[in-house]
């Protein structure tokens, strides 16, 4: 077999190794449901909402301003 076929074989197998966008794309997606399915995750955020009702949080303008790029 020679040296120029056999890199042939193994950029077929790299390619088919390598997953497409698209499956790139449905994997993220699936893992962010997975994360946002947990109890911790819903407790986290129900928690922040209840901050945000309340009063306890500050806009990206004051985080700026505290930062000094305001």
């Amino acid at each position: 077999m020679s040296n120029s076929s056999a890199m042939t074989v193994l950029e077929i197998k790299n390619q088919m190794a390598r997953p497409k966008p698209l499956e790139i794309k449905e994997l993220h997606t699936h893992m962010i449901r997975l994360r946002h399915g947990t109890a911790g995750w819903k407790k986290a955020t129900a928690r922040k909402l209840c901050a945000v009702d309340a009063g306890r949080f500050i806009t990206a303008e004051e985080i700026e301003g505290r930062l000094g790029r305001g």
